[in-house]
Formats: C-alpha cells, structure tokens, sequence
C-alpha cells in the first residue's frame, strides 16, 4: 500500500459528534423544609471536624452567624484546648528521651573551661562565641516570651497579674460570643490563647 498516494491526501473524515454529558443532580440544602440547592460547606462542629453541612447562601449566613466552635465547654475546657492548641494538638516529649541528640549535644559542652577532647575548634570559633556572648547582657526574657507578650500589647516589665489582666481583656473582647457570632477576629483570638499559654510555661503568667 502507498501512503504517499494523493488519494489518501483527498481522505476527510468529518468531527465525532460530542456525547451530552449528564449534569449531576443538585445536592439539596440541609437545612430543614428548604429545597434549594446546597452550593456552600459549613463546618459542623467541634468533634466532628472535617465534616460539613450544605447550606444555600441563605442559610450558610444565618448558620454561620450563630456559629461558636466553642459553645458549651468549661473554662477548664478552653485553657486545656489553649494550651493544645500552642503545640498545634500534636505529642510532646520531654527534653532528654532522644539519646542520639543528647549524646550530639553532651560533645559540645564544656569541661573544666576547656572544650570537650572530641571537639575541635582550631579557629576558635566557639571560644570567640562566649566571650562575645559574656560580653552581652543576658535579655529579661528570651524572644518566644518577648514576642508573646507583644501579641497581648505589654512590654518585658509587665508582671504577672498585668498578664492575666490584658489576657482576659482581649479574650472578652475578640471572643465570637461578645462581637455578635462575628468569627473574622477568630484568628486574633487563637493567637491570644497561644500567647498566654507560651508565657505560662516560662511562668511569667
């Protein structure tokens, strides 16, 4: 066969007719009685998160108004999801249980004034190190502390019941609850807990 013929030039073969792709049937709105379609997720609630309800736009703003992750949980409740929440709700260990790191971190220590026999520092790069870090003043308060206490609007001479005063005050104010179920200041919020539960564990609070 000779596919350089000119026949084969003269060959058109017309385009395949689309196939009518069927749509989906709408999902309809959750809300009770309502049968618009459902077009906009709202979360359901603390424990069961991940999962969403199908609301119109109608009812996603009433839904969304009222909305409060927090309703019915004690105070105990909130601070133990605060201080969770600092660590991202993830495991926790505490200093010393890796070995291997405890072991990388003992050869660098010193001994008798002197750096450990299995470190060498033919530049004195370490020996520099301290006595720049000796000839500096140690800060009040490390810079996690610093940068919490500047979330809550203090500065490093506010004490602990000036803490625990300007905690309460912005939790009242950013809460959901006090603006009316407005949720827009939520991430203010979340930032105020993690603050004050950063200064409580170097117990400045």
């Amino acid at each position: 066969m000779n596919f350089n013929s000119r026949l084969f030039d003269r060959i058109r073969i017309g385009p395949a007719e689309a196939e009518p792709v069927a749509e989906a049937p709408a999902t309809p709105c959750d809300h009770p009685g309502c049968k618009r379609p459902g077009e906009f997720r709202a979360p359901k609630g603390r424990g069961r998160e991940g999962q969403f309800f199908l609301f119109c736009m109608e009812h996603v703003k009433a839904y969304n108004a009222t909305y409060n992750y927090f309703a019915g949980m004690t105070d105990e409740a909130l601070q133990a999801y605060a201080k969770d929440d600092a660590i991202g709700h993830r495991p926790t260990w505490k200093l010393g249980v890796n070995s291997k790191a405890a072991r990388m971190s003992q050869r660098g220590r010193v001994a008798g004034g002197k750096e450990a026999p299995d470190v060498q520092d033919a530049f004195n790069i370490f020996g520099a190190r301290r006595t720049q870090q000796a000839a500096q003043p140690e800060p009040r308060v490390g810079i996690v502390a610093r940068k919490a206490l500047e979330a809550l609007g203090l500065d490093e001479t506010a004490d602990a019941p000036a803490i625990k005063a300007r905690y309460k005050e912005l939790v009242k104010r950013f809460h959901p609850d006090a603006n009316g179920g407005d949720r827009s200041r939520e991430g203010t919020l979340q930032e105020i807990l993690k603050a004050y539960q950063q200064l409580k564990s170097v117990g400045m609070a």
